[in-house]
């Protein structure tokens, strides 16, 4: 068994996808607030298959401060796992995680820390405006947030990101949750743990573009839902039950008026409208249940969650 590395006061995650153009500003921001809430602490940038020169600048920051570490995948996994294989070698008794694109300010750390020391495990940045975004982005976040928090069987905490910081003992369990359709802030909230918040008004994105397309968004909003709800099974079989009971009663109505009115319904267009509706509502069924079993088969599939290419700091797991 390795020996465990001794443990920080405070481990910040930073997840980089082609941040070359905010990695500087970002570290000279973290080492103003930082190191004032304690000397032990450690700044782990988790390089996420970037193509630009990111990777180039958090060795410049590995080689000039001893306090900052590196994990580089070997491919481009998605922001979630990013966050993942930083929370896999963390060592602070608290743990930060957040964005590398200035959005999230370095500057609330204190605030987040503050909260913590008066015994909140969890304590979550809570976005109040979102400057720089367009209308779809925030009201679709809008919309998000409140259909998981109706779909979900805990309360899940509105209009929140990733930005946030965790007790450790937070990030023992989350590293033993084997799923790979990771949806962190959702597994944290369904952790549960004395949880609260702090509101802050997020600046718009310092440079470069957003490496969260709609699609990304979408799958997210996939993984979040099937991970933490079984409501769209729910509608998949109550909407089989209505649809059969419908047809039951119009298969009686048709009889009724053959045999009793002496009369047939007929009708091109209902019969047109009505096979149209019927076979939406199967494939819409199909591709929830399809969804299911998509996380079903990734999960039983027992790849690696994701493979470094090369790192400086020494993974506490065997």
């Amino acid at each position: 068994m390795k020996e465990s590395l001794p443990s920080v006061d405070l481990s910040v995650i930073i997840p980089i996808y082609n941040e070359g153009r905010n990695l500087l500003e970002l570290y000279q921001r973290l080492l103003e607030v930082v190191p004032g809430i304690s000397s032990q602490h450690e700044y782990i940038f988790v390089n996420d298959g970037s193509n630009d020169d990111s990777l180039q600048h958090i060795l410049a920051l590995c080689q000039e401060n001893e306090h900052v570490f590196y994990i580089d995948l070997s491919r481009n996994f998605g922001q979630q796992i990013a966050i993942s294989a930083g929370l896999d070698i963390a060592r602070g008794k608290a743990v930060v995680i957040m964005d590398g694109d200035l959005q999230d300010p370095p500057e609330l750390i204190p605030k987040l820390y503050a909260k913590y020391r008066e015994g909140y495990e969890v304590v979550y940045a809570r976005r109040g405006q979102r400057n720089g975004e367009s209308w779809f982005k925030k009201y679709s976040a809008k919309l998000f947030y409140r259909v998981m928090n109706w779909a979900s069987s805990f309360e899940f905490p509105l209009d929140v990101g990733d930005f946030r910081l965790v007790d450790h003992k937070v990030v023992q369990y989350l590293n033993l949750m084997p799923e790979q359709n990771k949806f962190l802030r959702g597994q944290i909230a369904w952790l549960g743990f004395k949880q609260t918040a702090i509101d802050f008004d997020r600046d718009k994105r310092k440079d470069g573009k957003t490496g969260y397309s709609i699609t990304k968004m979408l799958v997210l909003a996939l993984d979040a839902i099937t991970s933490f709800s079984d409501k769209p099974l729910l509608f998949v079989t109550r909407s089989g039950f209505l649809l059969s009971g419908l047809s039951f009663l119009l298969i009686l109505y048709a009889l009724f008026a053959y045999f009793v009115l002496q009369r047939t319904i007929s009708g091109w267009t209902s019969i047109m409208v009505s096979s149209m509706f019927l076979g939406g509502i199967q494939l819409i069924s199909i591709g929830i249940i399809g969804e299911y079993v998509r996380r079903i088969n990734k999960n039983t599939q027992n790849r690696p969650l994701y493979i470094v290419r090369d790192s400086n700091i020494i993974s506490q797991k065997e």
